[in-house]
């Protein structure tokens, strides 16, 4: 009798338990989802998980795991391979879209997606930047910029900029390593940021530059955290930090302009000194304050992409010793074939790195920095799923949209085996459109991608004639937030060879 009682009493509670759990999951969908009215019936399939939360545990579960791919997984196996789901994320009702067709839909379409960053990334990078620009003085700044970027001219300037850099660091490393092992992803970090004060700065005093890293670091750290304007809260201090380089930049922008008046030169020019000298079709220069935010934001822009993807490419290259010998190979090869009389590497030599580039380009798919990018829709828009091609899905007005870059790059239907390291899989490479999206796509794909890509072949070109890695801990556990990374910041030994 006590014991059917007994579950009795448990029973009751555990229906009691899933009503509740039933009814409290439901409470996001209700809020954010009954307001639409009739286009509530045309979202795409998933869930707006628990109140004031959404999904935010289970994607933190997953990105914490050492299996990020869960999150989508368990998506795409309870809503079936769609390509847009519905979702509650970073505090916004979103839709995730995570295939090649929907991300390009997406990417391509700036009349009814618009950038969608949160507020710390809006009001640290400045009003006069992409981020914050309407669409006709975006047109009219990306057009200015492009020669900047691509131009034969800028992009022979950025290798005699930044190879020096290279130079000088691996020399560093190889030093220090003789005494204890260096934190590789630290020091990778350091020297991507050298080479982005490079490039824009040309060459400047050494106060300039350790005045730049000091407050640049405290603004990078503001844009990842939450918008709250109070002291102790890391958007604060950057907030605070934004001002003091605002201040710092200005008087390197006047101080050229006043060398350029009176005829004289720096010892070498730099990107601000093109900014400084562009115009658009009409004749109109940038303004000082362009200039400076666009300072800003090419160094928060510029900086991440190349430290993961060197130290990263580092990592896989002394990971597979058959891949490593073919890049070196063909590193020694340029090397062979080059006059006597030229002195460093060129642009046409870099072009000439073909297998090199597959390298960085299986190193950019694998690591997926960024995993995600955001949108915003600026209109009702519709988008079709990856299956149902006849079913229609509407995106609603001011819903966040999740471009899943992570979810594409590592989806067996994109790529065989996508969790190994193969830049072989370039090799005359057809992939579908949008299915390779590191960069972003459409009128707001990165500007910087050559410019970026040269900074990681000239290291890398440098890295594999005349060193070699060593990494104490090979097998660490990686961390996915905010970033790829080894947990332990990849311990190692840089070692010069004879």
């Amino acid at each position: 009798m006590e014991l059917d009682l007994l579950w009795l009493i448990l029973a009751i509670a555990a229906g009691s338990y899933i009503i509740v759990y039933a009814f409290v999951r439901r409470v996001n969908e209700w809020y954010h989802v009954s307001k639409l009215g009739e286009k509530r019936h045309f979202l795409p399939p998933g869930d707006m998980g628990w109140p004031f939360l959404g999904n935010m545990p289970s994607f933190l579960r997953a990105y914490r795991s050492n299996n990020p791919e869960t999150f989508i997984d368990s998506i795409v196996e309870r809503y079936g391979r769609t390509g847009v789901y519905k979702t509650h994320l970073f505090g916004n009702p979103s839709i995730i879209v995570s295939s090649p067709q929907t991300c390009r839909r997406v990417l391509m379409d700036d009349e009814k997606f618009g950038l969608g960053y949160g507020k710390s990334m809006t009001r640290l990078a400045g009003k006069n930047t992409f981020v914050n620009i309407a669409k006709s003085e975006h047109r009219r700044l990306r057009k200015m910029m492009t020669s900047l970027m691509i131009s034969h001219e800028a992009l022979v300037m950025y290798i005699g900029n930044t190879e020096d850099v290279a130079i000088a660091s691996l020399e560093e490393w190889a030093a220090a390593s003789k005494d204890e092992p260096i934190e590789f992803f630290c020091e990778t970090s350091k020297l991507s940021l050298k080479f982005i004060m490079r490039i824009l700065f040309g060459s400047t005093s050494d106060s300039i530059f350790s005045s730049v890293e000091k407050h640049y670091i405290d603004v990078h750290d503001g844009v990842h955290s939450t918008a709250i304007n109070l002291p102790g809260f890391a958007f604060h201090k950057a907030l605070k930090a934004r001002k003091m380089l605002v201040k710092i930049l200005q008087k390197v922008v006047d101080e050229r302009k006043a060398m350029k008046k009176n005829g004289e030169q720096t010892a070498k020019r730099g990107m601000i000194d093109l900014m400084m000298e562009i115009e658009d079709e009409s004749g109109k220069k940038l303004q000082d304050e362009d200039i400076v935010d666009l300072l800003i934001v090419l160094l928060l822009g510029a900086h991440d992409g190349p430290t993961h993807t060197i130290m990263w490419a580092t990592i896989y290259l002394y990971g597979h010793p058959q891949i490593l010998q073919k890049a070196k190979e063909e590193q020694e090869e340029i090397i062979k074939t080059r006059p006597s009389s030229q002195k460093g590497l060129s642009l046409q030599e870099i072009k000439q790195m073909e297998y090199l580039s597959k390298v960085i380009d299986e190193t950019l798919r694998l690591m997926n920095l960024p995993f995600l990018d955001f949108r915003e829709a600026k209109t009702d828009a519709n988008i079709k799923g990856q299956l149902l091609q006849i079913m229609s899905y509407t995106i609603p007005k001011g819903w966040k949209v999740l471009i899943w870059n992570r979810a594409v790059h590592m989806d067996p239907d994109n790529f065989s085996a996508p969790k190994e390291f193969d830049p072989s899989r370039w090799d005359n490479n057809a992939a579908e459109p949008g299915s390779f999206i590191p960069f972003g796509g459409g009128s707001r794909r990165c500007l910087g991608i050559d410019v970026a890509k040269i900074e990681v072949s000239i290291f890398l070109h440098y890295f594999l004639l005349n060193y070699k890695l060593e990494q104490l801990n090979p097998e660490s556990p990686i961390v996915y937030l905010p970033t790829t990374r080894p947990s332990d910041n990849c311990p190692a030994r840089v070692i010069k060879l004879k």
